[in-house]
């Protein structure tokens, strides 16, 4: 059957894992620059912001998955499996980097800070121009190629750039806070463009057979709830213990089938977002069968003759089941149909025709996947509140992960399990859009502060030998005091801990202030600079007016 339907893939109307996965890499950039140009230039809506980015997510989550079946599929892919888990990699890191700059943006727009603004536009209207003639259209090979040289040539000069535009800034005499405000965008635009700058290089290499960027180790790092495990085994372990005992306390003959099909019917729906409606659906579908199949064993079957006869009563319904699966809010009803229409109408060699036995089965198939139904809305349900509130919780401790993991690959499974955690959440809370926007919300603040703390740890981890960076420095030691008070802010959310977190952010920038260091005071020189300008990311992110933190009771008055 494996080797039939292979057979039947691959020569009849072929649609390849690895041809979606390239049209899938080449589209998504294209999109992607669309974004990023409408929020350089401030034409961007929230909605669309927030939606994009859910998009990205998704597509992020789902490649992983097509990448992972084609290197079994396609050998040109297997040679470039180590490249295509980096590009989505830096992807997610691209996205990332971007929503930090553009919130900050955001920020600064709604604070009516036009001096900063227009001081940071010159720096934002050039990189828009180099990616409009990337918008909306696929990235191809030779496109990402020809993007690698324009980025190179605009990172090289943004330096100098930033160093005339500051000089043209301080002229109106900017207040600390504002040219806080300055460094930091354009510590943001800096990094986002170095990440698209290796996004691009790494899309173009796609081209080679082998490439030195092949070399990539730090692979797509998911992350589950055991909790939403547990109650998935739960729920399989009572419906098996309840339906096994039914069949052997009556002795029924089919009880064998009801409890194969109910183990069976778990497994699939165990891993959608609402196994409860996945279950019914596919009950709804094997009784579809039941219904068809009973009319076509006992009133067709019986009169026809032949094989190709019998392909011509049984494709009407097996095209029917996978229209039905295709159809995102049909699929389990599809899934239901085709499976178990196969497996209880599709005539036997010898045929058997015995009524009985055939309604029996159909019967028990049905109860198996309805007790699966009433078991996935009553046993601890994936999609209520409690799940919700777990992968929040697990979402805000990446933060913790974020201070605490181990530096090497840090950034890439950050990325990969925040916004695992993050798909798998959205999934659970659909039809509830509040929930949702919540859950979104949360995500932004722990990618943009565990982000600024990643970048703090490696700034920290290879700043030079000299006694304005050494361990005993007071900004140091603020910095570690900073990441405990953050730790308890996204472990327990409270104005208090808010409160404490902000004061220790701001104390840390106080005493990196205070520092002298033996380097010019530009941002790709100055390790100083660069610190502070994350410490200031950290706090204007606590600060933000669209954050959950801004809820907290007391929120506006720590600021």
């Amino acid at each position: 059957g494996i080797l039939c339907s292979t057979l039947v893939s691959a020569a009849i109307l072929p649609q390849t894992s690895s041809a979606a996965m390239r049209n899938a890499l080449y589209q998504r950039f294209g999109v992607f620059a669309l974004f990023v140009t409408d929020g350089l230039r401030g034409r961007s809506q929230r909605e669309g912001f927030e939606a994009s980015n859910v998009r990205f997510i998704a597509e992020a989550v789902g490649l992983e998955g097509l990448r992972s079946v084609t290197v079994f599929e396609d050998p040109h892919m297997r040679r470039r499996n180590g490249r295509l888990s980096r590009l989505n990699s830096e992807f997610m890191s691209i996205t990332t980097r971007f929503n930090a700059l553009h919130q900050l943006l955001e920020r600064l727009r709604a604070d009516e800070a036009d001096h900063v603004v227009a001081a940071i536009k010159p720096g934002l209207q050039d990189l828009a121009e180099v990616l409009d003639s990337f918008s909306g259209r696929a990235l191809t090979s030779p496109d990402a190629a020809r993007l690698v040289d324009q980025l190179s040539a605009y990172k090289d000069g943004l330096p100098a750039k930033v160093r005339s535009l500051r000089a043209s800034f301080q002229e109106g005499n900017p207040t600390d806070a504002e040219q806080l405000d300055f460094h930091t965008a354009y510590e943001l635009l800096y990094r986002f463009v170095d990440d698209l700058h290796n996004y691009a290089q790494t899309h173009a290499s796609l081209a080679e057979h082998r490439h030195a960027r092949e070399d990539w180790h730090e692979a797509y790092t998911p992350k589950t709830n055991w909790l939403a495990c547990a109650a998935a085994g739960v729920r399989a372990s009572f419906i098996l213990i309840v339906l096994g005992s039914y069949w052997v306390a009556t002795a029924w003959p089919s009880g064998a089938t009801m409890t194969l099909i109910a183990a069976a019917t778990v497994g699939l729906s165990a891993a959608t977002p609402n196994p409860k409606r996945m279950a019914f659906q596919m009950a709804c579908g094997t009784l579809i069968g039941a219904l068809v199949g009973f009319v076509e064993m006992f009133f067709v079957f019986p009169w026809i003759d032949g094989f190709p006869l019998l392909c011509v009563m049984l494709a009407p319904v097996i095209i029917f089941g996978a229209f039905l699966s295709s159809r995102p809010q049909y699929a389990g009803v599809g899934v239901g149909l085709l499976i178990f229409f196969s497996t209880g109408s599709v005539p036997d060699n010898l045929t058997v025709y015995n009524p009985y036995t055939f309604i029996n089965d159909y019967i028990a198939m049905v109860i198996g996947m309805l007790v699966c139904a009433a078991a996935g809305a009553i046993i601890l349900p994936p999609n209520s509140r409690w799940l919700w509130r777990r992968l929040e919780q697990d979402l805000r401790e990446q933060v913790v992960y974020a201070i605490s993991g181990k530096l090497k690959g840090l950034a890439s499974s950050f990325e990969s399990r925040t916004r695992d955690l993050l798909h798998q959440a959205y999934g659970l809370a659909a039809g509830e859009p509040q929930v949702q926007r919540d859950l979104l919300r949360w995500m932004f603040v722990v990618l943009e502060v565990g982000h600024a703390i990643i970048e703090l740890r490696k700034e920290q981890a290879i700043l030079p030998v000299h006694p304005a960076y050494a361990e005993s420095q007071p900004w140091r030691q603020a910095i570690r005091v900073m990441g405990r008070s953050l730790v308890r802010l996204f472990l327990q959310p409270s104005a208090s801990n808010l409160e404490r977190g902000l004061i220790a952010v701001d104390h840390a920038i106080s005493r990196v202030q205070a520092t002298d260091e033996p380097f010019a005071p530009h941002f790709d020189t100055s390790a100083l600079r660069r610190v502070k300008s994350y410490l200031h990311f950290i706090r204007t992110s606590l600060l933000d007016p669209q954050s959950p933190l801004a809820a907290l009771k007391g929120a506006p008055n720590a600021s």
